[in-house]
């Protein structure tokens, strides 16, 4: 082959590869655009259905065995310093909200389980933990990096968003109001 030839097909895979990659990006960003979106607009959309293997325990659970709770879906991974920084603040929600009908629901992606294991034993997590080992179920909820927090109200409609670490004002602003809602 000429040199010529060579180096038009080297561009041609270029730009197809580059086409490719930004049609997989616009695919997956669409989950978090259409979430996001709704939830700026003041609409709770319906969570996506996930059922994952229980982090460090036999069986399976989905989301929906919560309903009629608030919960707080927390997006992290053991090797995620801002995970870190986030566990304690969520330990303590998770006691207070269990006396007022809600819960943290902590959903481990993209990690090792013997470092999940690990980490949730470092921090003496007590609230419920999902395991979602190829980050497909987190792909739904449109997360993006690590952690994100998606606050569902007791019909499991979408009621809030953190992308990134949440903090206390996060909690009191999002989640707090939810516990006096009735379905």
């Amino acid at each position: 082959m000429k040199p010529g030839r060579v180096l038009a097909l080297c561009a041609c895979l270029l730009v197809g590869g580059l086409v490719s990659l930004l049609g997989y990006g616009v695919a997956h960003q669409r989950a978090s655009h259409s979430i996001d979106r709704a939830v700026a607009a003041g609409e709770r959309p319906t969570a996506p259905a996930l059922r994952l293997p229980r982090l460090g325990d036999r069986g399976r659970a989905a989301i929906a065995d919560w309903r009629g709770r608030v919960v707080v879906v927390n997006f992290w991974a053991s090797w995620c310093e801002p995970c870190r920084d986030e566990t304690p603040l969520l330990e303590r929600w998770h006691r207070r909200l269990t006396r007022s009908g809600g819960l943290v629901l902590g959903v481990d992606a993209l990690d090792v389980d013997s470092d999940a294991l690990h980490f949730a034993g470092e921090f003496h997590v007590t609230y419920p933990m999902l395991r979602d080992r190829d980050g497909s179920g987190a792909r739904r909820f449109g997360v993006r990096g690590y952690p994100e927090t998606v606050v569902l109200d007791r019909r499991g409609r979408v009621a809030a968003v953190g992308r990134g670490p949440v903090d206390d004002a996060f909690m009191r602003r999002h989640v707090r109001p939810l516990l006096g809602e009735r379905t």
